[in-house]
């Protein structure tokens, strides 16, 4: 019985140590990122009214064309303002005609005091009829320029290249009567195009930090690149520059109203769409990444499972940074040597010894810069 009961007893045997893929960090050089979300804007955008008073005679575009500059077009009523600057011409003409015979007659007058023929008050007089018919000619030729320029207001031309709206007055319609002035319609510049978006306190901070570290002006600042994209569209494709920053910090929203410029010949960008903008801030070296799906998460932050030289796990709290082809930026809590848990991270237990299987961390395209 004995014999039976010894071959009975069971004895436990350690089970092995859990398989898991680890990896060292991968080591890159990364532009760091300023990121924001804004608006574009355009570039121009003005208001065409009447300047003078008329019934608007032709419409000369087709609403919602591109235009050059100088292209006409609205035409009011040009012949009254025809008729006034001839008006103007002539009534300078016979200014001009007056003074001629003023300056003549002063002349004779002045050679008859000096022979004594006549007396200085004649001289006088004809010297005030020349003053007098210079000033009229001088009123005349500002009366002509008048003329000339509501003239000129008859024909509404673009102020520059842009898209212009559809036309808010019809033909015949009397326009130019009202205060304010009637509006005819707007012209836009889309090439090139702004985008307004806001920066955080923070990152002001760290901006200007950085650019005191490398000796940079406001000027190096205003060039420095912005990329933008769409909702719908992968990356930033469309590129410009920095254009300006506000003086002050907005105390409301504790931000600072920056503006970017981007050429925009294809006009793919309409003011007010909304836009994610990048802004390259600088350039880190030998930074270290990680897989994104080896973080972990707690109340105390992220962390990373790290095996340690007897194969044992620790949980390792790290500071995380952007997101930069699929992996993910390690900025502080991780070493260039470090064995990463990368794959079986449930059956890595911190405290536990494991068998890890050294693996290499698979690189994917950086985002679309």
């Amino acid at each position: 019985m004995c014999v039976l009961s010894a071959c009975e007893q069971n004895t436990f045997v350690q089970p092995p140590p859990a398989k898991v893929d680890v990896a060292v960090p991968v080591q890159r050089s990364f532009t760091r990122y300023l990121e924001a979300t804004g608006n574009t804007a355009a570039f121009k955008n003005v208001d065409l009214v009447a300047r003078v008073q008329g019934f608007l005679q032709s419409i000369n575009y087709k609403d919602g064309a591109y235009v050059k500059e100088g292209t006409s077009l609205f035409t009011i009523e040009p012949e009254t303002y025809k008729l006034k600057l001839e008006q103007a011409q002539a009534a300078e003409t016979g200014a001009q005609a007056t003074l001629r015979q003023a300056e003549a007659d002063f002349k004779r007058q002045q050679e008859l005091v000096q022979r004594q023929a006549v007396s200085q008050a004649t001289l006088d007089t004809s010297t005030s009829t020349r003053d007098n018919a210079q000033a009229s000619l001088l009123q005349a030729q500002v009366n002509t320029k008048i003329a000339a320029v509501n003239y000129g207001y008859t024909n509404v031309a673009a102020p520059f290249d842009g898209v212009v709206s559809a036309h808010l007055v019809s033909i015949g319609e009397l326009v130019g009567a009202s205060t304010p002035p009637t509006q005819l319609a707007t012209i836009v510049a889309l090439d090139p195009i702004y985008v307004n978006f806001n920066v955080n306190e923070q990152d002001v901070l760290r901006i200007r930090e950085e650019a005191r570290r490398r000796g940079m002006t406001a000027d190096d600042l205003r060039q420095l690149p912005v990329e933008i994209g769409l909702q719908t569209e992968t990356g930033f494709p469309h590129k410009g520059n920095l254009d300006y920053a506000a003086a002050t910090l907005n105390q409301a929203t504790g931000t600072l109203p920056v503006r970017g410029v981007l050429r925009n010949a294809d006009r793919a960008l309409l003011p007010g769409f909304f836009v994610r903008v990048r802004v390259p801030v600088d350039q880190v070296q030998n930074a270290l990444f990680v897989p994104d799906v080896a973080l972990g998460a707690d109340q105390a932050g992220r962390y990373l499972l790290v095996v340690n030289g007897e194969n044992i796990v620790e949980q390792r709290k790290v500071r995380v940074g952007p997101l930069d082809g699929g992996l993910r930026v390690i900025e502080e809590g991780l070493k260039a040597d470090d064995r990463v848990v990368t794959a079986g991270l449930l059956r890595a237990i911190p405290g536990q010894k494991v068998d890890p299987q050294l693996k290499k961390i698979e690189t994917q395209p950086t985002a679309a810069k």
